[in-house]
């Protein structure tokens, strides 16, 4: 690899960490205007999206060079109907074959960038999450705890790249929570007795038994996690959430349950579960509305787990549900100027950029907002 290979390399490494600076993102963008870097390119992306069903069959060639177009700007895509998108390869092609399409794209970028500049900032949330014994104590968790943290009726608590119960059968049991705020994700999974695993998102809690020696394992959550749990036929692991019930039966999946989205979201990675009397497969999803309606239907479960490998992921999503997530991480309140359109977006952006960061790559689609203190508005 030559110097500027390992010069490109390094800033879209920085580009998609959120830790690239103004001049490193200009030097960036030369590079893209270069149609010599076009292959290397490519070949650094991460996975922002699943290529193969962003674009009908037939369309390799072209939707390489949308892809290369499109995702250095996170991958940000305003679409309106899925028809359009022969129309947006073709433009996309178009603009990275001419010869100021380089200087198009910059000059794009630094126009959101202008926007960006001329406002205040807000810092990304941090990994942080507070347990809470069965008397009352609190412990907050953070990177870097280790050893035991506490005992409770012979059950002892330790830290070490995870929160761990070492429970014996029989022991008296209680109940602990484990609970995230606004601007909080867990630091490191949460296992529980049985062996399971659990992820926290921001504004979630989970409440458990320091020891399951009922016939079922079941646990209560707030807000959204990610399960790996540990199977036995024998005592069935069960989450309530939100009115709803999912019953294990061998699996790793994540829990949307928040009480402000309009949807409760099960998405089933591995194995299978149930939810209201119908099984999932890997790669489905169950969306329960208030009223009750289910749907399931296949999906990229990527999109749903990005959070817990430290990303904000979209595919055709609207602005609201965005700036709901957006306001769970960066502790602000969020109005909307005018109705939000039915506008949908494809988006990756490290959780550790700032608010603007993030925020830029909406302005690149169109989208306009002021920052007034912890109240972010949105001009869609």
């Amino acid at each position: 690899m030559n110097q500027n290979s390992e010069r490109l390399a390094y800033l879209v490494k920085r580009y998609f960490d959120g830790t690239i600076t103004g001049t490193e993102e200009q030097e960036l963008w030369a590079y893209v205007g270069d149609p010599a870097y076009a292959g290397q390119i490519e070949a650094l992306l991460p996975d922002a999206f699943d290529r193969e069903a962003e674009a009908p069959a037939g369309l390799d060639d072209q939707r390489k060079q949308a892809i290369l177009a499109h995702i250095f700007q996170e991958a940000t895509l305003p679409i309106r109907q899925r028809s359009l998108w022969p129309r947006i390869v073709a433009a996309a092609c178009l603009l990275i074959g001419l010869s100021f399409g380089g200087y198009l794209l910059l000059h794009k970028q630094q126009t959101a960038q202008q926007i960006t500049q001329q406002q205040p900032d807000v810092q990304p949330g941090h990994n942080q999450a507070t347990l809470t014994l069965a008397n009352g104590q609190k412990i907050i968790l953070t990177k870097g705890l280790k050893g035991q943290l506490a005992t409770q009726h012979g059950t002892i608590i330790s830290a070490d790249n995870n929160i761990s119960y070492d429970a014996k059968a029989n022991e008296q049991v209680s109940y602990n929570t484990l609970a995230t705020a606004q601007g909080e994700q867990s630091p490191y999974p949460l296992v529980l007795a049985d062996g399971t695993k659990v992820w926290l998102n921001a504004e979630s809690s989970i409440t458990f038994l320091t020891a399951f020696n009922a016939k079922e394992r079941k646990v209560t959550l707030t807000g959204e996690a990610y399960f790996e749990v540990a199977h036995n036929s024998k005592q069935p692991f069960k989450v309530e959430a939100n009115g709803q019930t999912i019953e294990d039966i061998g699996t790793a999946f994540n829990v949307n349950a928040y009480t402000n989205e309009p949807t409760f979201k099960t998405t089933l990675v591995e194995g299978s579960i149930k939810i209201n009397n119908s099984i999932l497969k890997p790669g489905q999803q169950a969306k329960n509305t208030n009223g009750n309606i289910q749907i399931i239907s296949d999906v990229n479960t990527k999109v749903y787990t990005a959070w817990k490998d430290g990303y904000f992921r979209y595919e055709l999503e609207t602005l609201p549900e965005i700036m709901r997530e957006f306001a769970r991480w960066y502790k602000v309140d969020v109005v909307f100027a005018t109705p939000p359109t039915d506008q949908q977006f494809n988006m990756k952006v490290s959780r550790k950029a700032t608010l603007n960061r993030a925020l830029q790559i909406l302005a690149n689609g169109g989208i306009r907002y002021k920052l007034q203190g912890s109240k972010l508005i949105i001009n869609p």
